[in-house]
Formats: C-alpha cells, sequence, structure tokens
C-alpha cells in the first residue's frame, strides 16, 4: 500500500531512511531592516495610489450614475407615449443628439481606466518588491527564533515577544502558510506546530479562508511523519468525519490503521492506548537533530542559559585606562576598557564610537549591502553561506575620512598594524539573522583560506557594536559559556592566534539570531603579516 501526502495527488512512497532536519542555516531571511524600512514607505506609497484609484473609480460611476438617472427619466416620459413625445421637434432633435453624440460619450466614459496611474505605480515599486523566496526566508527566520529562544507557536502568532512594544497577530491562515512552507521543506517538525496552531485558532472561531480540512490533511500527514501513528489516525478520523470523499484521507486511515496494527503485533499488544487529547505544543516532539554539534549549548547560550560566569571568574574581571602603551593619540583620552572573559582574554571598549561616526558608517555602507560573503576555506574565495545570514558592505579607508580614523583607531588600540588587515567589514542582522558558530581564523586543513590575501592568518578581532539590540543578537561563545551583549558605541576584541601562531579554538564564536530589533557591526580582520615586532612569538605553543 502506498500513502498520499497532503500536496500531492498521487501516491507518494514512504521515505527509506530517517528524515534529517535542514532547519537551521539553510533557514535564511536575506532582507536586513534597513532594506525592510524602505518597503513601510513603498507600501505606504502604494496605499496612497490605491486611494487615489478607488476616488477615480467612484468618480467615475458617480458619472455614470447621474446619467443613469438622467436618461431613466427621459425614457419614462418618451415611453409612455412615443407619438406625442415626439410630436415636439424639441424632443426629436435631442433624440437624435442623444444617440449620435451623447450614448458615444457616455461609452468612452464607461470605457475609461482609471487603474492606469495605480498599475503603473505598482509596476515601478515591484521591482524592489520581495520575491517567494524572500517570503519564504521570512518563514524560516521566524521558525529560526521559535527554536533558538524557545518560542511556542501560540507566543509568535498573538505577538507576545520579549522586548516588543507593538504587537502584530498571525491570522490562521498566516499559521497555516507557515506550516506549508516548513512542510514543503520536508520539515514535518514545524509544519506540525503551525498546522496545529492554525487549527487551534479556528476551533476558538477566528475567521479563515483555509478550509479545516486541508488543515487537518496537513497535520495529520506531518504528525505521522513525526512518528506519531495513534495521534495520526486520530486526526484522520476527524478529516473523514468533515469530508467522507476527500481523495487521500480514506486511504491514509486505512495506511495508519493497518501499520499500527503491525507494530502492535511485533510488541505483542493487543490494545493500542487511545491517542492523547493534549494539544500539540512546544516539546511534544522532539526536534531533530542536524549538521551543528553544538547547536543545544549555542541556543541556549543565545538564551541566557548555561553561561559559565561565576563569582570566581567575575572577580578577576577588572576595568581600567587604556592609553595603547603610552600611544600619543591616547595618552590625553584614553580607552575606557573592561574585562568580558578572563580566558582566552576579551575585552570591551566603551565609547570606541561616536554617534556620528556610527551614522556616516551606516550612510557609506547602505547602499553596497549584499548578502554577506565568507572564504570558502578551499579556495580563499568570499561566497555566500547559509549559515551566515546577513547583508554586509567592505569599506576602504580612503572612502572617508571617518573609516580612516576608525581604522587608526584599531590600530592605536590594539598595538596592532591595520596594514595587512582586510578592510572593514559592515554587517546588518535584521530580524532572524545569525551567523552560527564559527572560527574567524583558518584551521589546518584549510592552508589557502588567506592564500590570496598573502597576509597570513586572522590573528585577531575587533568588532564594533554600531546599535543596541531589543531583544537577541548576543555574541556568545560555545565551548567556554560566554555571553556578550551588544551595546551601541563599544567594541570587543580578542585574540584568535596564540603567540605562536597555532589557533585557540576556544574562540569559536556564533551571533545569536536577532529576535527584535536591527543589528549593526563593523568588523576588522587583523592579520599576522606585520605583527612580528608589535606581538613576539612566545616561548610555548599556546603563550
Amino acid at each position: 500500500m502506498e500513502l498520499f501526502s497532503a500536496n500531492s495527488s498521487i501516491p507518494t512512497p514512504l521515505p527509506q531512511e530517517p528524515w534529517v532536519s535542514r532547519h537551521g542555516p539553510f533557514f535564511s531571511f536575506h532582507f536586513p531592516l534597513g532594506q525592510m524600512t524602505d518597503l513601510i514607505y513603498t507600501e505606504k506609497e502604494l496605499v496612497q495610489s490605491l486611494k487615489e484609484y478607488i476616488q477615480a473609480e467612484e468618480s467615475k460611476l458617480a458619472a455614470v450614475k447621474s446619467w443613469a438617472n438622467k436618461l431613466d427619466v427621459l425614457t419614462l416620459a418618451s415611453t409612455s407615449d412615443p407619438e406625442v413625445y415626439l410630436a415636439h421637434p424639441v424632443n426629436a432633435y435631442k433624440l437624435m443628439k442623444r444617440l449620435n453624440t451623447e450614448w458615444s460619450e457616455l461609452e468612452s466614459l464607461v470605457l475609461q481606466d482609471p487603474s492606469d496611474g495605480f498599475i503603473s505605480n505598482m509596476t515601478v515599486h515591484r521591482q524592489y518588491f520581495p520575491d517567494e523566496e524572500d517570503e519564504k526566508g521570512a518563514a524560516k527566520a521566524l521558525m529560526r527564533l521559535q527554536d533558538t529562544y524557545k518560542l511556542d507557536s501560540e507566543s509568535f502568532s498573538k505577538g507576545k515577544l520579549p522586548g516588543v512594544h507593538h504587537n502584530a497577530i498571525l491570522t490562521v491562515d498566516d499559521c497555516y502558510d507557515m506550516g506549508k512552507t516548513a512542510y514543503n521543506e520536508a520539515d514535518y517538525y514545524h509544519a506540525v506546530l503551525w498546522m496545529q496552531q492554525s487549527l487551534r485558532q479556528m476551533d476558538a472561531g477566528e475567521e479563515h479562508v483555509v478550509s479545516k480540512a486541508d488543515v487537518l490533511d496537513y497535520l495529520s500527514y506531518s504528525v505521522y511523519q513525526m512518528g506519531d501513528l495513534p495521534r495520526a489516525i486520530e486526526l484522520t478520523r476527524r478529516l473523514v468525519a468533515i469530508d467522507s470523499s476527500h481523495q487521500r484521507a480514506g486511504g491514509n486511515l486505512r495506511y495508519f490503521e493497518k501499520l499500527l496494527s503491525k507494530q502492535l503485533k511485533e510488541l505483542n499488544q493487543e490494545v493500542q492506548e487511545p491517542a492523547t487529547e493534549e494539544p500539540i505544543q512546544l516539546g511534544t516532539y522532539k526536534r531533530p537533530k542536524d549538521y551543528l554539534p553544538e547547536r543545544e549549548i549555542y541556543e541556549g547560550l543565545c538564551r541566557g542559559e548555561g553561561v559559565k560566569m561565576t563569582s570566581a571568574r567575575r572577580s578577576r574581571l577588572y576595568c581600567r585606562y587604556h592609553d595603547g602603551n603610552r600611544n600619543p593619540r591616547l595618552l590625553l583620552q584614553p580607552m575606557k576598557e573592561e574585562d568580558e572573559w578572563d580566558s582566552p582574554h576579551i575585552v570591551r571598549y566603551l565609547n570606541a564610537l561616536s554617534d556620528s561616526e556610527i551614522e556616516k558608517i551606516k550612510e557609506l555602507a547602505k547602499p553596497r549591502l549584499a548578502r554577506a560573503t565568507v572564504r570558502d576555506p578551499k579556495t580563499g574565495v568570499l561566497t555566500t553561506a547559509n549559515y551566515r545570514v546577513s547583508k554586509s558592505a567592505w569599506l576602504e579607508g580612503e572612502e572617508d575620512p571617518v573609516i580612516e580614523r576608525v581604522n587608526q583607531r584599531i590600530e592605536d588600540i590594539t598595538g596592532l598594524t591595520t596594514q595587512t588587515a582586510e578592510l572593514l567589514q559592515i554587517a546588518n542582522y535584521g530580524v532572524g539573522g545569525q551567523y552560527e558558530p564559527h572560527f574567524d581564523f583558518s584551521r589546518k586543513d584549510e592552508p589557502d583560506a588567506f592564500k590570496t590575501l598573502g597576509t597570513g592568518n586572522r590573528v585577531a578581532t575587533f568588532l564594533n557594536y554600531m546599535s543596541d539590540v531589543e531583544a537577541g543578537g548576543a555574541t556568545v561563545f560555545p565551548d567556554f559559556g560566554a555571553a556578550i551583549y551588544p551595546k551601541k558605541g563599544t567594541a570587543v576584541f580578542w585574540y584568535n592566534l596564540f603567540r605562536s601562531g597555532e589557533g585557540d579554538y576556544r574562540t569559536r564564536h556564533a551571533a545569536c539570531p536577532v529576535l527584535v530589533g536591527c543589528k549593526w557591526v563593523s568588523n576588522k580582520w587583523i592579520h599576522e603579516r606585520g605583527q612580528e615586532f608589535r606581538r613576539p612569538c612566545g616561548l610555548t605553543e599556546v603563550d
């Protein structure tokens, strides 16, 4: 016997291998908040254009109604006694005139199309509209946030998110579309959560366009894929009760029942416990494992769980004034330096960027923002990667005095030359934007990662936070359990390599998904060449 899936009219063979979730970096949302702000104003302009079109249609309709009322009165008089009516020469003349001229004018009025302006406006703006992939990416971004921050579908549907000041709800049909997006990606885990939420809101009496039969169809099949046969049977029976002629439901129900009977026989059981009456929610089914081994630790740190900041460690953290080893530019106004972590040593600098510098950097970067890239470890070529979801731009020091000043400040603070560093990279993470756990330096199995640059490995990272983030967006280090939160105008700095040139594998880090708000950062990756006398080698491999 073959099984019918929810979106097909032909039999779908059962999978022979257990399915592994593709959820994670593949769920990308490539519209940063900056560009989405422009879409808000575009939509406002289109609404105004639509109102003008409606007004034009109403004016046209009012004119046609006026004609109809006037002609109705005339024809009522003329048809009561046509011969008497036409006996008056003026009436005879006006009849000729109306039929020859005025009805033609009316025809022209009816044929007028007031939609031309609106359609023209739509055509101009449509080139900037998100496409189907962007819509799918937005849905997947919500699922990423749902997983990372352990938010149930109901919280999302009612807009109850931490740090949110404006509630935005998801309708029955929105939840259904979310579930369908997951289903079409074979992500049955999320398909179940969102189809269940759609059904819950539907049962609560909310208005909807989608039919209950369609929701039950997707939900029952997805529940089956999650291995819950009793519930799949119960849901399919509900579907059959609603639509006994459903093309798939009957066959699927018989298949599920036969499969369950077979399983019971194998377990030497005669009676199956009835399906639980409890609704499906977050935690009912176990989320499938994926490619990222530290997924649970990483996401826990994003939620503020598992941070290993003990009182003993905190006692070893200090704040100080930093003058860059008596650098002339920092003597009169040293930097305020705070320890964020002791080992590996991570520091934060306060007032690293002024508000005016931040706005100038954003102004220069916005026109160039493109999908963020990473260096291919085999070829050294910059390429996009699904585990990095943001928009980025690269700025040279020669482009503006502000960029040159920022580069010089980084050199003064760190004591490292930026002559061999990469360009200043600006990144914008919209809602759901993230960069999953990664190393900034190249490992031994990636010898060609920075070969084309000819400047050696990335010895250090200097990361500027250019915005506050309402919720989410922390920089986390899964290996030693640190979480560093964005604070506008500050910067964090750490070494990726030991003095020996060996990579410090503890520095594997991630940018948590932005839950609410918009995250802007700029970073400078400083390379080995030119640091020989600025950061001499140590006596051991891990100095």
